[in-house]
């Protein structure tokens, strides 16, 4: 008798563990890998070293210190010190032997601890490295990056907080990126250390600990971002916003104040200042005939004068509902008080007065 209740028992059991493997279960999607954007670069760096010997990295700090933003953590003791240079504190002096060494066949990354010190280097940046594919007829290509944290950071004053896309946007033989995202950093500086043009690198010092989503396909070590072409990182339908580097996240910040009013923007990132992919910004203004443009720059020949300027030029001028305006820093040297700081950069709340000024809200 106890046999049977035992074999009963282990009946009712497996019938229970059959039932339960028959049961879907509800399964929650597999969390996002996140990465900052200071490891997205490391990796691209990384992997660009790995796959063509060609490639190094020189600059202050680079080597033994990893990075005055810890962006070149680890590469000094996986590479030595033949790929991954520490060099003295002189820009124009390294920037030279960078160009040299492009010239010659290497594909250097020349980093500036803050593009601000790239003034010190801008005869080898321009007239060096800028000019001389064209002035050689196309026979001596200068492939080399000039990379480093470009525009405003926190509390470092007038000297150490301008924008360098208008300076460097001007100046034709030039290729600019300025990424925002993760995946903008990590496919923008793979293809500008892949192309035969001097390509500079718009870095941002504030965004170098912010985490993004990393998509599976940016993992892959033959993910790149091709030069010259605009993402919209979110679709509207009332006004275009324009923007690169850091105030992309503000004008989606913006954009989602904006929403719960009934307001739907749509937020184009430039990631490339030179070639400008103008045609981006066409298309979303024919949408909805409403422009702002977004930068931390100074407002004076600065990058939304000129997409203002082209967009005037061109087919999308006759859909604009009212006039595009431009939200930029203050026309003043950076000062280095908190709250004066704060009123010179660009904040959401200005996105959101410029959007609602254009369409008369």
């Amino acid at each position: 008798m106890a046999a049977g209740l035992v074999r009963s028992g282990l009946a009712g059991c497996g019938q229970q563990v059959s039932r339960l493997l028959r049961r879907r279960f509800h399964r929650s999607a597999p969390a996002a890998l996140q990465v900052t954007v200071r490891d997205a670069l490391n990796q691209a760096m990384d992997e660009e070293l790995e796959r063509d010997e060609k490639v190094f990295l020189l600059g202050e700090e680079v080597a033994q210190y990893d990075g005055a933003y810890k962006v070149s953590r680890g590469l000094w003791k996986k590479y030595g010190d033949k790929r991954i240079i520490d060099t003295p504190i002189s820009e124009m002096g390294f920037a030279g032997i960078a160009v040299g060494a492009a010239m010659a066949g290497l594909r250097p990354i020349c980093e500036f601890m803050t593009f601000n010190f790239s003034m010190q280097a801008i005869d080898q940046v321009i007239n060096s490295a800028a000019k001389t594919y064209y002035m050689s007829g196309g026979l001596q290509p200068v492939p080399i990056v000039f990379r480093g944290p470009n525009g405003a950071s926190a509390g470092v004053a007038a000297q150490h907080s301008q924008c360098f896309a208008a300076w460097y946007g001007h100046c034709p033989g030039l290729k600019v990126v300025s990424p925002w995202s993760s995946e903008d950093s990590k496919g923008l500086m793979k293809s500008a250390v892949r192309d035969d043009n001097p390509v500079v690198v718009l870095e941002n010092e504030l965004m170098y600990g912010v985490p993004f989503e990393f998509p599976d396909e940016a993992q892959s070590k033959d993910f790149l971002i091709p030069i010259g072409k605009a993402k919209v990182e979110r679709e509207g339908t009332h006004i275009t916003l324009v923007s690169h580097s850091r105030p992309v996240g503000h004008c989606l910040e913006a954009a989602a104040i904006l929403s719960k009013e009934g307001v739907e923007c749509e937020v184009i990132n430039l990631r490339t200042i030179r070639p400008m992919d103008i045609e981006t910004i066409e298309l979303s203004v024919m949408k909805t005939n409403h422009l702002v443009t977004v930068e931390g720059g100074w407002p004076q020949f600065g990058v939304g004068a000129e997409i203002c300027a082209r967009i005037m030029e061109g087919p999308a001028f006759n859909f604009l509902d009212a006039p595009a305006v431009r939200v930029t820093g203050a026309d003043v040297p950076m000062p280095y008080a908190k709250i004066l700081e704060e009123n010179c950069i660009p904040q959401v709340k200005d996105i959101i007065f410029a959007a609602k000024k254009t369409l008369n809200i």
